[in-house]
């Protein structure tokens, strides 16, 4: 039985209030990221400043803050960490959007239009180097060690997916090969750092490197989505972007298996040409949905939700586990 539109409506007015219940939170990393990324080059500030402070969710930052006040550690050290996510997160947006011809983000011109590919792709690097350097900075190796690793993942998610624009692979084993390097790894990640910093234990921090490996792999699956059913001004880029890069999402790799002969042809044909018109996203639009990749995606998302939230069920009931289960949900309801 589906439920009612009063309870689908309190359902998404609690989400929203996931987020207001994180006000002072938010405000704080704010604060936080501008005091760290800060170079004596006037000119690096300028460019990680545009992307640092274009809008972001700053989920990720949240989730390190999250994992280490579940364990009691709540203070100026937590934050400072925080910030590591965040600037690999915007380390990794920079490049991506060099190699991948991006033509909008966060609802503005790409860095690399302004700027140019190499003062784009330098100021990557730095941002890189800083998290690392205060990844560093803690006195657990192990921090560190884990920053070092999710970077080199990032990469090779990156490496696997220019590789399939060129000779696609669609099946759903690779798509998940390149999420999980790409997107899951920096949020699985963001968990593990904060539990490391707060002394969890080894299983602890394995529980929520399992609960951030889940959340990332359902964001990425809800961004699927997104990029066919947004609002473009509300997603800040424009709509059908990974179709016009080539990119495997996973509505795309059910539609290829689900079509028929002909509209396959036709599918592989909008994809490699790039830069779809208008009507032939609507018809891409239509072929997801008709084949159920729209629907098999939000399923497979709200089962990798449910996952992360059932892996924190090892930890004592306090607010913060409930907000951690909130957050997850937010992920599967967002808009943008």
């Amino acid at each position: 039985m589906e439920a009612s539109p009063e309870k689908v409506s309190a359902h998404r007015s609690n989400i929203k209030g996931i987020l207001d219940s994180f006000k002072p939170d938010f405000e704080k990393i704010e604060q936080v990221l501008n005091r760290h990324f800060a170079s004596h080059i006037p000119f690096v500030n300028e460019v990680s400043q545009y992307i640092l402070f274009a809008g972001g969710k700053r989920l990720r930052p949240l989730l390190t803050v999250c994992a280490a006040r579940l364990f009691g550690k709540d203070d100026e050290a937590v934050f400072d960490l925080s910030v590591v996510p965040e600037y690999l997160h915007a380390a990794s947006l920079l490049h991506d959007d060099v190699v991948d011809g991006g033509v909008m983000r966060r609802g503005k011109s790409p860095a690399y239009k302004i700027w140019g590919n190499k003062a784009t792709v330098l100021v990557g690097d730095f941002l890189y180097a800083r998290a690392i350097e205060l990844a560093s900075q803690f006195g657990d190796t192990r921090i560190a060690k884990a920053i070092a690793e999710t970077v080199a993942l990032m990469s090779e998610g990156e490496i696997i997916q220019l590789l399939q624009a060129k000779t696609p692979s669609f099946d759903e084993k690779t798509y998940l090969e390149i999420i999980n390097r790409k997107t899951a790894s920096l949020i699985s990640a963001s968990c593990k750092i904060g539990a490391l910093l707060a002394g969890a234990g080894k299983s602890e921090v394995q529980a929520l490197s399992d609960y951030g490996l889940y959340l990332g792999q359902a964001f990425q699956m809800i961004d699927d989505i997104l990029d066919y059913t947004a609002d473009a001004s509300e997603l800040g880029k424009a709509i059908g972007t990974d179709l016009a890069e080539g990119k495997i999402t996973l509505p795309l790799v059910v539609a290829i298996d689900k079509a028929s002969s002909r509209e396959k042809v036709r599918l592989l044909q909008v994809l490699r040409g790039g830069n779809p018109s208008e009507k032939e996203l609507v018809w891409v639009k239509d072929l997801l949905a008709n084949t159920g990749g729209l629907d098999y995606t939000r399923s497979r998302a709200k089962a990798l939700v449910g996952m992360a939230c059932k892996g924190l069920e090892t930890f004592a009931p306090v607010e913060t586990k409930d907000l951690l289960n909130g957050l997850a949900w937010f992920v599967l309801e967002r808009r943008k």
